[in-house]
């Protein structure tokens, strides 16, 4: 036994610097019980942590694995109360363009009285787009030029966002609004007297549809002067004296 000891000794020292000679040359079950020790540390708590919380990227499921994960719930019954439910079939209604028959517009208020405003407002009222533009652009009148502007304005937007027919557009109503502003400022007068000057400001707005155009409106009034012109008929015609005289004509 004595002589055994010395022997083992001598290998272990032998195999201990060979070791250190040729790393290489270990034993590959060291290697193997590193890595399963790097392996199971990683499985702890701390490498929960850093899978699940860490910048990593997520890979997307198909489509085919969701439906074979839902399959397999519906089988078990684990699915959760909103998927149980059955599905209610909703009718799509149609995608039908709103139709639009009128368009109003509006100036913003500006310093102007309202009675005079309100002269260009009948002055437009009735007519077609073209012709109020028209009045608005020969006008003489202060505010003209702004409500020309506005009169435009509104056309482009009944024609583009609304779908009207620009040679039908009537001006069908035009009123004025007093504005909420309405600025007092002291008027002195003589013998240390003084008033209120009252600095007013109004809007007008109006209300374009598809009404007669131009062409149309005269027809119309041909058709009502012709109708009033009566000759004398070759035959009598069946219909009621009117205005008889006192006496015979003759």
């Amino acid at each position: 036994m004595q002589t055994v000891r010395p022997a083992l000794r001598h290998v272990s020292a032998r195999s201990a610097v060979f070791t250190a000679a040729h790393p290489q040359s270990a034993a590959s079950t060291s290697h193997v019980l590193q890595k399963e020790a790097r392996r199971y540390s990683s499985k702890g708590m701390f490498g929960w942590l850093r899978n699940s919380l860490g910048m990593s990227v997520r890979q997307r499921n198909t489509a085919e694995e969701l439906a074979a994960v839902r399959k397999a719930q519906a089988e078990k019954g684990e699915q959760s109360v909103f998927e149980t439910l059955p599905e209610e079939v909703t009718v799509k209604p149609a995608d039908v363009m709103k139709k639009y028959t009128e368009h109003q517009h509006a100036t913003g208020n500006f310093k102007i009285s309202h009675r005079k405003l309100n002269m260009l407002g009948r002055q437009i009222s009735g007519k077609p787009i073209d012709m109020a533009i028209l009045q608005m652009q020969f006008s003489e009148k202060r505010a003209s030029k702004r409500l020309k502007s506005m009169l435009v304005m509104a056309k482009q937007h009944a024609t583009r966002l609304k779908g009207l027919d620009a040679k039908r557009l009537v001006v069908s109503q035009a009123w004025v609004t007093k504005g909420e502003k309405q600025l007092k400022r002291i008027e002195p007068k003589g013998r240390a007297r003084t008033g209120v000057r009252v600095h007013p400001d109004s809007k007008l707005t109006v209300i374009l549809k598809e009404g007669k155009t131009r062409v149309e409106l005269l027809q119309e009034e041909r058709q009502r002067k012709l109708k009033r012109i009566v000759s004398a008929g070759l035959k009598r015609e069946n219909v009621p004296i009117r205005n008889p005289g006192p006496a015979w004509a003759w």
